[in-house]
C-alpha cells in the first residue's frame, strides 16, 4: 500500500474570462495538440484532449489580434527537440515569440503602431524554422526573423491589405486579400522581397450578378449559382458591382493543387486558378445560417464550417460517379458538373446574445477529426468527429447525398475487418477517398459505409463578467491534510457561485444561487460557505437581501435567515468568526445581527440605538482549549465512577457531575461545547468596540476612543496580537496588543477597501487593496513588501483580493480574470511542468532522464492505443506512423505515409509477380487503394493522370470566355486529349482576333505525324520558340510530336521545376519520369532551394529506397545556423527504421549464407551498399545508448555487424563483468 498522498500544491495561474472584440481571430491549433487565443491582452494555452489551462502568457500591453504556433515539420531528436513556439501580435502592432514551455517571451517584433492584420511562420525552408512574415497595416509585408527580432525585409503594395494566404504546393506563390480585390504573388522568397506589385485581380461578389436575383426561389438558390460564370478579371468592376468588401476569407484548398476558396455571407466559391474560373458553389438558402469562417482539410477534399448561430458542419466533395439529381427537383435539360460539397455532420448551435456569440474555430492539423469552437464569453467548445458503421436498412436513398465508405487502410496498410484498428484516429481513417469520374468504388473490397457526427468532449468554461466577490477556502492545516482541497468561491454579478480547484485551474462547480449579484462569501468549513446578495435598491432604499448556506459536495443550499430578507435594508458585509461558530451581518442602516452558524438560529438583534457598523473583524483568540481540558476531565471522572465503590461515590464533587451532565447532552446533538469569542467593530467616529459572544450571551467588554490621526474606519484585520485599521484616507494603523502600541502609516493612496491578513502560524503578511491597487505589507517590521499600482504596473483594476496561500495572493480585476500571483505581485508566466494537472504528461525535457519520460508518456496513452502497439500484426511501418501522430510530427507523418504506401505496394507487385497471379490481379491493389490526392506528384502516375483529366473536364464545362476556352485547350493538349482540344479550337468564333491561328492550330493538330521530317520540322520551330521567350508554346509543340520528355528538359532549364513534374507524370512512361523528377530532386536538395525532406517524398514516390537511406544518413541540416553541414544533426532513428521497414516489405532481401544485403529494387549492389546499411545501424545504435536505451542499442549494434562490433563490446563489458563477480 502507498502512503496517503494530498496534492495541495498550488501554482501561479490566471483563469479569464469573456474575451474582447479584437481577439476575435486570435486563436490556433498546434501540432503538439495545444489551442492557443486571446483574451483581452493575455495569450491563454489550452490542452484539446483535457480542455485544462496549461499557460496564461501575460506581457502585450494591449489586446491580443493574432496568434500562431510554428510548425513541426522538421525532424525531432535530443539536439532538434520538439518545442512549443508561438508568435502573438496584439492591436499595437506588437509580435512576441513564446517559449510556451517556459513561459519566456524570447523576441519582441515591433514596427508600426498599428494592429497586426495576419501572420504566418515559414514552413518550406528545411535550414530555417524561424522565419515568420506579418501585415503590418495598412499596405506592408514584412519578414522577420523571429530568433533574432531582426527584419529580413519589407514590401509595399498599392492597396489596404487585410490578410494572406500561402499555395500549400508551391511556397513561391503567395495570394494577398486586399481591400479592393486580389494580388497574386508567384516569386516569394524568404531570400528578397517579391520583385514587382504582383498579379492585381478584380473578384466581384456572388450577389453583383443579375442571375443572383434567382435566389428568390430557394430550390433555383444552386441553378442560379451554376450561372455565375466570371469573377475573376483584372479590369476593375463598375461602380454598381459590389466589390470583394463582403468577402469574408480566402484560403488554397491543401487537398488538391491550384484550387482557392472565397468565403463570403451566404456562399463558398471554389475557384480553380489556372482557369479563374468557379468550378463549386456552396450557397445557402435564404433559410440557412450564414457562414462565419471556413477550414479547408488536407488529408479529404472536406470544409469545416463555421455559422453565425454556433454551429459546425462538416461539408465532404461528393464523388462524381454518384452525382445525381434529388427527387424533390426537376431534372435540369443542360445538367452541369462541378464540385459538390455535401452536409455531412453538424454539431448543437450555442444560444446567441447581444454579449455571446461565436468568435472563430480552429481545426485539429494533425488528425482534423476536431474542431475547437471560442465563444465571445470566453468558453472554448472542443467537437471531435466520430463515425458510426451504417445500417443498410437506414440509408436514405432520396437524399441526393453519395455513400461514405469507411477507408481500407489504417495507418497507411490495407487491414481486414477484424484487426485491430482506431477508426475515429483522423480524417482519413474515418472516412475513404472520393472516387473520381468514370471510377467506381471497388466492388471486390469489403466497404461499410459509415456515417458521421459531432461529440462534444472538451468544454472550457471562461468567468462570467465583472464583478466578483472572492473567497478562498479555509487554508492548509495539520488536522485537515487528509481531507485539504484549494478551493476558490467566487461570486459573479448573475447570481451564481464558481468554485475552482486552483491546483488544476479546472472548474470544481457552479452554483446557482441567487438571482441577483453577489456581494460575499465566506466559508463556514472545507466544504461550506455563506454568501450573501442584494437587489437593486427600490425608491426607499429597501432591497431584497438574500443569505444562503450551501453544502458544496450536494450543491444544497438553504435559506440562512429563513422568511427575513424582504425590504429591508442591504447587507454590507458578514463575518464568521474564527471557529466558524458564530455570524456576524452587518447591514447599512439597520443594527447588527449575531447567529449561530451550526444551528441556523439568530443569537441576538442589537437595539435600534446600536451604533452604525463602518468596520468589523472577529478575533482569532478564543477559549476552546480551557473549555476542551475541563470536558477531558469530566469524561475521565465518569469513567472513575463507574469503577468506584458506593463509599468513594461522595468523592466526586456535583459541580463535575453538572458539567458531565451538560457536555454530554450536547455530544448527542452532534454538537461542541461554544466557545468564547471575540469580535470587534468601529463606528462612524472612528471609537473601537470590543464584544463577546459565549452561547446565547453578547457582552460589551471595552471600548477605546477613536485615534485623531485616523479618518473614518473601512476596515479591520486581526491576527495574533496585532490588529491593522484602514481609513478612507489611505491610512493603516498597527496596533501591537501584547506591547500596547500603536503606529500608523499613511499610504497617500485614497480608500483603504480591505485587508486580510496571510494564512499560516507566525505569518504576518497582509494585503491591502485601494481604490487603484493593492499592496503588500509585514506587519512585523511595519514596511511594505510589494506594491501593485493601476495604470503605472498594470492596465487592469483590482475588485477584490484574498490570500491563495501564505505566499501567494489572489486578485480579481476588471479585465474579467483571476490571478493567482507570487507576494512580489508581478503578472509573470510559469514554467508548465512546473504545474500539477490531471492526465497530462509533458515531453519537453532538459536534462531529464529521457527513458523515465518516455515511460511516463507511454503509461499515459490509452488502453486502445495500447493494445494496437501490443498487437503483433501491428506493422513497424503503422507504429511509426501512429507514433508520429500522437506526438505531432509534421515531417515524420508525411514521411511514413508515403513510405508505407509505396513499401506496401511494392510488397504487393512481388507477390503477383509469378505470371499466373499477374493475370489474376495485375497491379489491382495499387489502382484501388492509391495514394491521397492531397499528395499531388507523389501519387501513381495513372491515379494523377486520372485526377487531371477530371479537373480539366470541369474546367472545360464551366468555360465561358475565349480565355479560358484557350487555357483549356492547352491543358488538353499536354494531356494529349487532341481530339477535344481540336474541337474546342474550332469553337473560336470568326470574330475574334485568334480565329486564323487557331483554325491553323487545330489543322496542325488533327495532321501532325510521327514521321521523321515533320518530327523534325516541329521539334526546330518549337526549339526557336522556347529560345526566344515563348516557353508554353514550345512545350506544346513538343508534347504533340510526343517528346515530351524534352518539353520537361526545356522546363526545368527555365525553373519551371513543378510544370516539369506535372507535366513528366501526366505524359511519360515510368522511366523517363523517374528521370525527371530525379533531376527534380537534385534541384530541392541543392543548398540555394533546401528543401530536403520534399526530394525524400519524392525518392519514395519513386521506389528509390536506398537513395532515401542514403540521404536519410548523409543530409544534415543546420536549423539556426541556415547552412548545410555533414556532422551536426543526422537523421539516424528514421534511417534505421526505414531500412527495418525495407527488409521486412521486401525491398531488401538478406541471405543467410553470405551475409549479404542486397536492395531488389535498384542495381546498386555489393559492399558499398552493405557497407551504408551497418554504418546507418550503427549510428542509431549509438544514438540509443546515448539516450540511455541499452538494450536497443545492443540490437541494432548486433545489426550493424563490423561497424558496430567495437560500441558491442562496449556495452556488453558491464555485463561481463558483473557476470565474472
Amino acid at each position: 500500500m502507498f502512503p496517503y498522498m494530498v496534492n495541495f500544491k498550488v501554482s501561479a495561474r490566471t483563469l479569464t474570462g469573456a474575451l474582447n472584440a479584437h481577439n476575435k481571430a486570435a486563436v490556433d491549433w498546434g501540432w503538439q495538440g495545444l489551442i492557443a487565443y486571446g483574451c483581452h491582452s493575455l495569450v491563454v494555452v489550452i490542452d484539446s484532449s483535457t480542455a485544462q489551462t496549461l499557460q496564461v502568457l501575460e506581457k502585450h500591453k494591449a489586446d491580443v489580434v493574432k496568434v500562431k504556433w510554428a510548425r513541426e515539420n522538421y525532424h525531432h531528436n535530443i539536439g532538434s527537440p520538439y518545442s512549443l513556439r508561438l508568435a502573438s501580435a496584439d492591436v499595437n502592432g506588437k509580435i512576441i515569440i513564446w517559449d510556451v514551455a517556459a513561459g519566456v517571451a524570447q523576441c519582441e517584433i515591433q514596427e508600426h503602431a498599428k494592429p497586426i492584420q495576419d501572420v504566418q511562420w515559414l514552413w518550406n525552408q528545411d535550414a530555417s524554422r524561424d522565419l515568420l512574415l506579418a501585415i503590418h497595416p495598412p499596405n506592408y509585408i514584412v519578414l522577420w526573423n523571429a530568433d533574432t527580432g531582426t527584419k529580413l525585409w519589407k514590401k509595399s503594395y498599392a492597396d489596404n491589405i487585410l490578410s494572406f494566404s500561402f499555395d500549400p504546393f508551391d511556397p513561391s506563390h503567395l495570394t494577398l486579400l486586399t481591400s479592393e480585390g486580389i494580388v497574386f504573388i508567384s516569386d516569394f522568397s524568404p531570400s528578397k522581397p517579391p520583385s514587382g506589385p504582383g498579379k492585381k485581380v478584380y473578384i466581384s461578389s456572388p450577389h453583383s450578378s443579375p442571375a443572383h436575383s434567382k435566389l428568390a426561389a430557394a430550390t433555383g438558390a444552386k441553378k442560379a449559382l451554376n450561372k455565375v460564370k466570371i469573377l475573376i478579371t483584372q479590369e476593375k468592376p463598375s461602380a454598381e458591382f459590389i466589390t470583394l468588401n463582403d468577402c469574408l476569407q480566402l484560403a488554397y484548398l491543401p487537398s488538391k493543387r491550384n484550387h482557392m476558396l472565397l468565403l463570403y455571407p451566404r456562399e463558398i466559391l471554389i475557384l480553380d486558378l489556372e482557369v479563374n474560373q468557379t468550378v463549386g458553389v456552396i450557397a445557402i438558402e435564404r433559410t440557412g445560417v450564414p457562414f462565419l469562417q471556413v477550414i479547408p482539410c488536407f488529408q479529404r477534399d472536406g470544409l469545416f464550417c463555421l455559422h453565425e448561430n454556433g454551429c459546425i458542419t462538416l461539408r465532404v466533395r461528393r464523388s462524381y460517379s454518384s452525382i445525381f439529381n434529388t427527387s424533390n427537383e426537376e431534372p435540369d435539360p443542360d445538367p452541369v458538373q462541378e464540385l459538390t460539397y455535401d452536409l455531412r455532420s453538424q454539431c448543437d448551435a450555442i444560444r446567441v446574445t447581444k454579449t455571446v456569440r461565436p468568435f472563430s474555430m480552429v481545426c485539429c492539423p494533425v488528425n482534423e477529426n476536431a474542431a475547437a469552437l471560442v465563444v465571445s464569453d470566453g468558453r472554448v467548445m472542443i467537437w471531435e468527429l466520430k463515425s458510426a458503421v451504417c445500417n443498410r436498412n437506414s440509408r436514405n436513398s432520396s437524399s441526393g447525398v453519395s455513400p461514405l465508405y469507411s477507408p481500407v487502410s489504417f495507418c497507411g496498410i490495407p487491414v481486414g475487418v477484424l484487426q485491430n484498428k482506431l477508426p475515429d484516429l483522423s480524417l482519413d481513417n474515418m472516412i475513404g477517398q472520393s472516387a473520381i469520374a468514370g471510377e467506381e468504388h471497388p466492388k471486390g473490397s469489403i466497404l461499410q459505409e459509415v456515417h458521421l457526427k459531432f461529440l462534444l468532449t472538451g468544454l472550457l468554461s471562461g468567468l462570467p463578467s465583472p464583478q466578483f466577490a472572492i473567497r478562498m477556502c479555509p487554508p492548509l492545516t495539520t488536522k485537515n491534510i487528509k481531507m485539504y482541497q484549494p478551493l476558490l468561491a467566487v461570486g459573479t454579478g448573475n447570481g451564481s457561485v464558481l468554485v475552482y480547484h486552483l491546483t488544476s485551474g479546472l472548474l470544481h462547480k457552479e452554483l446557482s444561487i441567487h438571482s441577483c449579484e453577489v456581494r460575499g462569501i465566506e466559508w463556514t468549513s472545507l466544504t461550506g460557505f455563506l454568501s450573501f446578495a442584494t437587489s437593486t435598491p427600490n425608491n426607499m432604499g429597501l432591497v431584497r437581501n438574500e443569505l444562503q448556506l450551501v453544502d458544496l459536495p450536494t450543491g444544497r443550499s438553504i435559506a440562512f435567515r429563513g422568511e427575513r430578507g424582504n425590504d429591508e435594508s442591504p447587507i454590507e458585509m458578514i463575518k464568521v468568526s474564527y471557529l466558524k461558530q458564530y455570524l456576524a451581518v452587518v447591514f447599512k442602516d439597520k443594527p447588527l445581527e449575531l447567529w449561530d452558524v451550526r444551528t441556523c438560529t439568530i443569537l441576538r438583534e442589537m437595539s435600534k440605538n446600536f451604533p452604525a457598523i463602518t468596520a468589523l473583524e472577529w478575533s482569532p483568540s478564543h477559549n476552546l482549549k480551557s473549555l476542551r481540558k475541563k470536558q477531558l476531565a469530566t469524561r475521565e471522572a465518569m469513567a472513575r465512577q463507574t469503577v468506584v465503590s458506593d463509599t468513594e461515590l461522595s468523592v466526586v464533587e456535583s459541580s463535575v457531575i453538572s458539567l458531565l451532565q451538560e457536555a454530554e447532552s450536547k455530544s448527542e446533538l452532534s454538537q461542541n461545547i461554544s466557545a468564547r469569542e471575540h469580535f470587534v467593530f468601529t463606528d462612524t467616529d472612528g471609537q473601537v468596540y470590543h464584544l463577546t459572544v459565549e452561547g446565547n450571551s453578547v457582552k460589551d467588554s471595552a471600548r477605546i476612543p477613536p485615534d485623531g490621526s485616523m479618518g473614518s474606519i473601512t476596515c479591520i484585520a486581526w491576527k495574533g496580537d496585532t490588529l491593522v485599521l484602514g481609513d478612507m484616507d489611505g491610512n493603516l494603523n498597527f496596533w501591537d496588543l501584547k506591547g500596547r502600541v500603536s503606529r500608523g502609516i499613511p499610504t497617500h493612496r485614497s480608500w483603504v477597501r480591505k485587508i486580510r491578513f496571510a494564512p499560516g502560524k507566525g505569518n504576518q503578511k497582509l494585503i491591502a487593496m485601494y481604490n487603484d491597487g493593492a499592496e503588500v505589507w509585514d506587519t512585523k517590521e511595519v514596511q511594505m513588501v510589494s506594491s501593485l499600482r493601476s495604470g503605472r504596473n498594470v492596465t487592469f483594476r483590482i475588485l477584490d483580493v484574498d490570500w491563495c496561500t501564505s505566499d501567494k495572493v489572489i486578485l480579481a480585476s476588471d479585465d474579467g480574470c483571476i490571478r493567482v500571483l507570487e507576494m512580489s505581485m508581478k503578472s509573470t508566466c510559469f514554467r508548465m511542468d512546473e504545474q500539477e494537472l490531471t492526465g497530462m504528461q509533458f515531453d519537453y525535457p532538459e536534462n531529464e532522464e529521457i527513458k523515465t519520460l518516455l515511460q511516463e508518456q507511454l503509461n499515459s496513452l490509452s488502453n486502445d492505443i495500447k493494445k494496437l502497439l501490443l498487437d503483433p500484426e501491428f506493422t513497424l511501418l503503422q507504429r511509426c506512423l501512429l507514433v508520429s501522430r500522437l506526438y505531432g510530427d509534421e515531417s515524420e507523418l508525411h514521411f511514413w505515409t508515403v513510405a508505407a504506401h509505396y513499401l506496401h505496394s511494392l510488397s504487393q507487385e512481388k507477390a503477383v509477380r509469378t505470371p499466373a497471379a499477374e493475370e489474376a490481379a495485375p497491379r489491382e491493389d495499387r489502382a484501388n487503394n492509391p495514394l491521397d490526392i492531397c499528395y499531388d506528384i507523389l501519387c501513381e502516375n495513372s491515379y494523377f493522370q486520372k485526377f487531371q483529366l477530371e479537373r480539366v473536364n470541369l474546367q472545360e464545362v464551366k468555360r465561358s470566355t475565349y480565355d479560358h476556352t484557350r487555357k483549356c485547350t492547352d491543358q488538353l493538349l499536354l494531356l494529349g486529349q487532341t481530339d477535344r482540344a481540336v474541337q474546342l479550337l474550332l469553337e473560336t468564333s470568326a470574330d475574334n482576333q485568334h480565329y486564323y491561328c487557331d483554325s491553323l492550330k487545330a489543322c496542325l493538330v488533327t495532321t501532325v505525324t510521327s514521321s521523321g521530317p515533320s518530327q523534325s520540322t516541329i521539334k526546330l520551330v518549337a526549339t526557336n520558340m522556347i529560345a526566344n521567350g515563348k516557353l508554353a508554346e514550345g512545350v506544346q509543340l513538343l508534347c504533340l510530336i510526343d517528346k515530351a520528355a524534352d518539353a520537361c528538359r526545356y522546363l526545368q532549364t527555365y525553373g519551371e521545376w513543378n510544370r516539369a513534374a506535372w507535366l513528366a507524370k501526366v505524359r511519360l512512361n515510368s522511366e523517363e519520369c523517374a528521370d525527371v523528377l530525379k533531376r527534380w530532386v537534385d534541384h530541392l536538395c541543392s543548398p540555394q532551394v533546401n528543401q530536403k525532406s520534399k526530394a525524400l517524398l519524392v525518392l519514395l514516390s519513386l521506389g528509390c529506397f536506398s537513395s532515401v537511406a542514403e540521404t536519410l544518413h548523409r543530409y544534415t541540416q543546420c536549423p539556426r545556423l541556415g547552412r548545410i553541414t555533414r556532422d551536426f544533426m543526422r537523421y539516424f532513428d528514421r534511417a534505421a527504421l526505414f531500412v527495418e521497414a525495407c527488409i521486412k516489405y521486401g525491398a531488401i532481401e538478406v541471405s543467410e549464407d553470405t551475409d549479404i544485403l542486397c536492395w531488389v529494387v535498384r542495381a546498386e549492389q555489393g559492399a558499398g551498399l552493405q557497407k551504408l546499411i551497418s554504418v546507418i545501424y550503427a549510428d542509431y545504435a549509438r544514438s540509443l545508448k546515448n539516450l540511455g536505451f541499452k538494450q536497443g542499442a545492443i540490437l541494432f549494434a548486433s545489426k550493424a555487424r563490423a561497424a558496430g562490433r567495437d560500441l558491442l563490446k562496449e556495452l556488453e563489458s558491464p555485463r561481463q563483468e558483473v557476470t565474472e563477480e
